[in-house]
Formats: structure tokens, sequence, C-alpha cells
């Protein structure tokens, strides 16, 4: 298609009507592509982007095909060389700098620098991280299944799967994460949001590209498609080459970006929309739960505190709100912050006027607002996650029983996190068996994570929004990307 005309109708696969509006029409050139989707619309794909995605796609291509010759030994040197790198001083601080100019533009746009800022802390996650990646088995090679028969046995033998490709939230630290597949002989292709491209760029030259040399990796085998765009992210997941797609960061885009790999038959990764549920029993300890609740709002991830659901929230029970209530106010004097609280219209009044009226101001992604305390919500809203940054949020309502919580966990909620605080082990059970979730606990919700509960570095959580993931865990790890070979051995 040579050009686009203001106002013409496209089809999409589906079948739906789609119009060109008059900014797609003047940006699209000769070369470009465009994209009919049933989440996003009409998405343009300029060739420049298109291209960045095809040279870091090839780069990772050519590296896989060399990945076989390289031996276990010298994907965990890799590891060695670059956590070693992260601890030099004299580069962190050149990451540090190039970091600074990413923070200054980012605020210059409005955005929340919270994620995008580095620091001492976030150096020491990922060193561990790829630490941890290092002492992670790798399954290549490995016989996973042995059937025997007269004269010969078949083996089931677990390989590398091939180009991984990742789409990240711009947080530097997550090239650590990206990391993780290199375990088990795969390559990786990854954009990271436009806030941190620089700082990407900056530990890719002085960490990543003289630790796979180190090593004896191939060139390639972590590749970063150089482009700001999210257009670019769009041309990656497009890409049939692909093995496995994997998207982290908000709801909405990675929806579209789950779509379009879908739309190239790539198998998808997403870990996208979080926010985690806890029910709160008549049988509940209050010191227990308000620790849970500080516990799980420390920070704002996936696995953050989201929605409260009391039991019964009357009379003796009212004494578990206000240890919800004191949990909340807790964990935002950890961060020199007040709280934020959302409740249901039917159970505003077993919470104090006084937080109606309170005026305090809440620091969110596009930067401080002034707002009420508590405000009124419909029970629809429940599933909401709210994305705070440093003023704790959540949702709260009164339940008439623990089930009555299940069925709006599986109706409203994202279906990621679900927590029953009681010491009633029936009830933990019955709890168990009918949420609808991949996590389920019976205290604080921070537990979800790949390395707190697995010992193992995550590449990301995977919720159960659009059904049950087939044949493994919510948690995506290293060593869980891999492919199956069947083997014929003649019995000597």
């Amino acid at each position: 298609m040579n050009e686009l005309t203001p106002g013409a109708t496209l089809l999409s696969p589906e079948g739906n009507a789609l119009t060109v509006d008059a900014g797609l029409a003047a940006a699209y050139r000769r070369g470009d592509r465009l994209v009919a989707n049933p989440v996003a619309g009409l998405m343009h794909i300029p060739a420049a982007e298109m291209a960045a995605s095809r040279v870091a796609v090839e780069a990772a291509l050519q590296a896989f095909a060399s990945m076989h010759d390289v031996p276990d030994e010298a994907i965990v040197d890799f590891y060695g060389h670059a956590a070693a790198a992260l601890e030099d001083k004299s580069l962190w601080a050149e990451i540090v700098a190039v970091n600074a100019e990413d923070v200054v533009s980012a605020r210059g746009r409005g955005r929340s620098t919270t994620r995008l800022a580095v620091s001492d802390a976030m150096r020491d996650r990922m060193i561990e991280g790829l630490r941890g990646w290092a002492g992670t088995p790798s399954r290549r090679g490995s016989v996973l299944e042995t059937v025997e028969h007269d004269g010969f046995r078949v083996e089931m033998v677990a390989a590398a799967l091939g180009v991984v490709a990742f789409v990240f939230e711009g947080r530097p630290n997550v090239l650590a994460d990206a990391c993780g597949v290199l375990r088990g002989g795969n390559t990786v292709v990854f954009r990271i949001g436009g806030d941190a491209l620089r700082t990407a760029r900056a530990i890719m030259q002085l960490v990543i590209d003289p630790a796979l040399a180190a090593a004896g990796l191939p060139a390639g085998s972590l590749a970063l498609v150089d482009s700001t765009a999210h257009a670019a992210g769009w041309a990656l997941f497009l890409d049939e080459r692909l093995s496995l797609a994997v998207a982290r960061g908000s709801g909405t885009a990675v929806e579209t970006l789950g779509s379009l790999a879908r739309s190239a038959g790539t198998p998808v990764s997403l870990h996208g929309t979080g926010g985690a549920w806890m029910v709160v029993s008549e049988q509940a300890d209050v010191e227990e739960l308000r620790a849970a609740v500080i516990r799980s709002l420390d920070r704002k991830v996936c696995n953050t505190l989201n929605t409260c659901c009391v039991v019964n929230p009357e009379g003796d029970s009212l004494e578990r709100v206000k240890a919800v209530l004191e949990g909340l106010e807790q964990a935002g004097r950890a961060r020199g912050q007040p709280f934020k609280l959302h409740i249901t219209s039917e159970s505003q009044h077993i919470v104090s006027n006084e937080l109606f009226c309170n005026r305090i101001e809440v620091v969110r992604a596009a930067g401080p607002v002034v707002e009420p305390q508590a405000e009124v919500m419909d029970a629809q809203q429940l599933g909401n996650e709210w994305e705070w940054e440093e003023t704790p949020e959540v949702s709260l309502t009164g339940v008439d029983s623990i089930d009555e919580a299940v069925r709006l966990f599986n109706d409203l909620s994202p279906r990621l996190v679900g927590t029953l605080v009681s010491g009633d082990a029936a009830e933990q059970e019955r709890f168990f068996a009918r949420l609808d979730a991949p996590f389920v606990g019976d205290g604080h919700t921070r537990w979800v994570d790949g390395q707190f509960a697995l010992n193992k570095p995550e590449l990301g959580l995977s919720n159960w929004q659009n059904g049950r993931l087939f044949g493994r865990g919510g948690v995506l790890t290293g060593d869980s990307v891999y492919t199956i070979r069947t083997r014929y051995r003649s019995a000597t």
C-alpha cells in the first residue's frame, strides 16, 4: 500500500470496519505496515521501527544457531562476568550518569521516575538475580522421561526453545530478568520502555556485551531493539520467527501485544494486570491481620494488596476493619505518606465519615494530586488495579461470607493473587478449592514472587484473567523456557 486516504474503510480479519483518520493518513509512508488489530484498531508501524526490530531478531536468531556448541559452563560464566561488571564502581557510575539523563528527560515530559531511577538497591537486586540464574539448573539436554521397549527405548529430552522476545516497562533492572532465558540455551531480543532506553544501551555496552564476549557466547545472544517507539514493540511481536513472546507492563498494552503475537502464531506469556485480594474471616486474628496488611503494601507491584473483603464487618468484626485501616496507615507512614481508600457504597458506614472529609496529597505516576482520603465506589469497580506510586491505595468492602468474597474475586478480579486471613483450617481449604487463581495464600500477598517463593529469579507472573495456563504455573522462570525432543535409542 503506497498511501492512505482519510475516511477510507478497512476491514479487520474479524470483519470489523475500521476508518482511517487524517492523522494516520498523513503519517503513513510507502514501506510502512498497517495492522488491523481487534484490541487496538488500526496500528501504524513505520518502516524504521520494523527495521529496528528485524535487526535485533536476526542477531538473536544467528546467535541461537550457534548456541548448541556453547557448554552450560560458558553460560554460567556469562552471569558471573555480568554480575562482576555491575559490582565495578566505575562502570556503575557511568550507568548512573546515563540514567540521570533518562530521569531528567522523563520528568520533563511529566512522566513518573519512581521505577526508572537506578539505585544501589536496584543494582544489588540485579546482581542477586544474575547470580541466581547462574545457580539455576538447566534442563537443556536432560532426559525427562524414558519409555523402555523390547530392544529399544524412547527418551523425552529437554532442549532450548529458541528466540524469546520481551517487551518490558521502563525499568532498567529488567535486563537482568531478560538474561534468565539464556540459562537454557535460548537467546533473547527485547524492547524496553522508551524512558529507560539510554540506560539500557549503557548496560548493554558496559555489562552485557562484554560479559557475552568474555564467556564465549555468540554476539546477539541478548539483543536490544534500539527504538523508543511503541511501534517497534508491535513489530517485534509480529515477527513469526519468535518461539515465545513475553510482555510485562500495564494491562491494556500487554493485552495488545499478546493479541499481536497470537495473530503471528507465537505462544505468549503475558504479565499485565495484577492487584492482590485479601479476604478477612471472622476467625482472623487482629494482630496477624494488621501485620499482613502492612507487609502487603511495602511498594506497588502486581502482588501488592489492592482489594480487601471483610466478612460481616459489624459488631466485633469492626475491630478487623480497624486493623485493616491501621495497617494501611502504618504502610503509608513507612513511606512518609497517608493512605487512600476506595469503599463500596454499601459498606461506607463501616469507616469514619472523617476519612471522606479529609483532603490528602496522593502521589501518582502523573504527579501529586489532592483528593479526599476516602471515596465511595461501585462494587463493580472492585477489580480495578490502583497504580499508586508512593501513597498506598486500597479498595474495601464488606461481604456476608467468604463464599461471597470468592464469587466477587472470580467475577471481577484479574485472578492473580488471593489470600484468606483466617485461623480456621476448614475455611482455608474451602477457599483454596473455590478461588480461581494461580496464587493462593493465608497471610500477606507479597510472597507471590519467584525469587522469594521458589528461590528462582522470575521473568514474570501470569494471571488467569484470560483463562488458566497450559502445562505450567503462573511463575515464568528461566528453567521453564524449553521444548521437548523425542529420541529413539537402540538397545546395545
